[in-house]
C-alpha cells in the first residue's frame, strides 16, 4: 500500500477534511467524498490514515523536567461549574510570570492543544489550557466524539468558562499582573470574544478564528495579532469587515496572512500543517506576548 505524502494529496481533500472537522459533513458523507481521491495507488484507508491527527507528535513532553505541569480545577459559575485545565509553568522561575490562556479547537482539550500550552510555558509564561468539555466528562480521547460533545454545549457558556480561566490566572500567586489569550479555530473566536468581553485583557492572538460582529469592536481594548491561512476561504470571508471596523475604531492590531496555508496550518499533528508558516506564526505570537505582557 502506497504511503501518501502531502504532494500526493489533491487540494480538495483538505477542503473535505475542513468541512468534516467543522461538522459540515457527517462521517459517512466525508468517507464517500474522500473515496473519489483514492486513485493512483492511494487507498481510502491510506488517505484516512494520512488526513487524521497523529497525537503521538508533540514538541514538549507532558513530563518535561523543565516544567511544572499539572491538572487543576477552577470555578466557572456561568454555565460550566468546575472546569478542569492543564496548568503549566517553568520549573526554575524565580519571579512572578505573565500568563496566557490557551484555547482549544471545537473538540475539547486534545493532546495537541495541551502541547501548545506547554510550549507557551517553555517560553517563560504560566499557561492555562482549559477543557470546555469538562461538564460533559472531558475530552473523550478522540476528536470525532469530542466534536459531537462540544456541539452539545452553548458556545457563550464556553466563552464564560474561558473568561473564568482569565480570572483564575489573574489571582494566581505565581503570576504577574498581565494576562493574554491565544486560541485556534473555535479558540480563535473565543480569543476575539475575550478581547470584546474582558477590558483587562492585555493581548489576544486568534489563529484562523471567527470574528465578532462589527458592533462589538468598539469594546475591544487589548491589542490583537491575527493569523490566517491564505487557503482558508471560510474564515477569511469575515476578515475584511472586521478589519474595517478595527480601523474605524482606531484599534491596535496586526494581521498576518500565510501564503498557500490551510486552515489549521499551525497544528503539527495533521497534514494541513505548514512547518514554515507555523514556526513564523508562533515566533510572532511569543514576541507579541513578550511585548505586551512582560
Amino acid at each position: 500500500m502506497k504511503k501518501p505524502t502531502k504532494k500526493d494529496i489533491h487540494p480538495e481533500v483538505f477542503k473535505l477534511y475542513d468541512k468534516y472537522a467543522h461538522n459540515l459533513l457527517g462521517r459517512r458523507e466525508f468517507i464517500e467524498k474522500l473515496s473519489v481521491y483514492a486513485v493512483g495507488g492511494l487507498t481510502l484507508s491510506s488517505l484516512m490514515s494520512f488526513i487524521m491527527p497523529d497525537y503521538s507528535i508533540m514538541q514538549v513532553d507532558q513530563n518535561s523536567p523543565k516544567l511544572n505541569t499539572e491538572t487543576i480545577e477552577y470555578l466557572s459559575e456561568n454555565g460550566g461549574g468546575t472546569i478542569k485545565a492543564q496548568l503549566s509553568r517553568p520549573k526554575e522561575a524565580k519571579d512572578k510570570l505573565p500568563r496566557i490562556v490557551v484555547v482549544h479547537e471545537n473538540r475539547g482539550l486534545n493532546p495537541h492543544i495541551a502541547d501548545v500550552g506547554r510550549r507557551a510555558a517553555m517560553e517563560g509564561f504560566i499557561s492555562i489550557s482549559p477543557d470546555a468539555l469538562t461538564p460533559l466528562g472531558g475530552y473523550p480521547g478522540n476528536d470525532d466524539d469530542g466534536r459531537a460533545m462540544q456541539r452539545k454545549r452553548d458556545r457563550n457558556e464556553m466563552l464564560n468558562d474561558f473568561i473564568a480561566a482569565f480570572e483564575y490566572l489573574k489571582y494566581h500567586k505565581e503570576c504577574s499582573g498581565d494576562v493574554g489569550v491565544v486560541g485556534f479555530c473555535f479558540g480563535g473566536w473565543i480569543s476575539n470574544m475575550m478581547a470584546v468581553k474582558v477590558p483587562e485583557l492585555k493581548a489576544a492572538v486568534p489563529f484562523y478564528g471567527g470574528q465578532p460582529s462589527t458592533e462589538m469592536v468598539p469594546n475591544i481594548q487589548a491589542p490583537l495579532q491575527l493569523h490566517f491561512g491564505e487557503l482558508d476561504k471560510r474564515v477569511n470571508a469575515g476578515w475584511p469587515a472586521y478589519e474595517e471596523a478595527l480601523k474605524a475604531n482606531n484599534k491596535t492590531y496586526e494581521a498576518h496572512m500565510y501564503p498557500d496555508a490551510n486552515h489549521g496550518f499551525h497544528n503539527d499533528t495533521t497534514p494541513r500543517f505548514d512547518k514554515d508558516a507555523a514556526a513564523l506564526a508562533w515566533k510572532r505570537t511569543i514576541d507579541f506576548f513578550k511585548k505586551n505582557l512582560m
